[in-house]
């Protein structure tokens, strides 16, 4: 039985849509990769006033282009990452090489753009966390972002997600030290 998905999810490529659609019932946009069409951007942005729209792209460059660029156009979207290191099979990173789990696990920890909350953590609180400017910063920075379901990305796309968040100072302390 299929698990019943009441959103739009944009992915990739045709692909990822015939691993998604084994288990998952919803409506799929494909961007064609990451050179997004003006068409595809202004579908997605009129899906967008009547929907829920998810963006499930590959754990790579490619995929945090795309969502630059529809983050970049189009209001309330929603995010959902999955973990390069659990989407990788005969040397192919992506949302087709996921397992059923983890692409569940992702769509039920949704990153939600909101402009209107925002966090206040600064990139000095990432300092101070050994997020950045340490030589094991990048680790540490992988395991947070694991354990709060926000993808991959360095320290600007980390305290962006953050504040996106409205994650403070002391949640993010406690998950450092718990994946410490």
């Amino acid at each position: 039985m299929k698990t019943k998905c009441n959103a739009v999810i944009v992915v990739e490529g045709k692909s990822d849509v015939q691993f998604l659609e084994s288990f998952l019932d919803a409506e799929f946009v494909i961007t064609n990769g990451s050179e997004v069409s003006r068409e595809t951007i202004e579908y997605i942005r009129s899906l967008s006033m009547i929907k829920k729209v998810i963006v499930l792209t590959d754990p790579d460059s490619p995929g945090k282009r795309i969502r630059d660029i529809l983050d970049n156009e189009i209001p309330n979207l929603s995010h959902a990452f999955v973990e390069k290191n659990k989407s990788i099979k005969k040397h192919k990173v992506g949302v087709a090489e996921s397992s059923k789990e983890h692409i569940l696990e992702a769509i039920s920890n949704l990153l939600e753009k909101n402009e209107l909350v925002q966090g206040t953590l600064t990139m000095r609180d990432l300092y101070t966390l050994d997020l950045c400017g340490k030589d094991y910063s990048n680790s540490l920075r992988v395991k947070v972002m694991s354990e709060l379901h926000l993808g991959y990305g360095n320290a600007k796309t980390l305290l962006k997600r953050l504040n996106s968040m409205n994650i403070d100072y002391d949640k993010l302390k406690s998950v450092v030290e718990k994946v410490k």
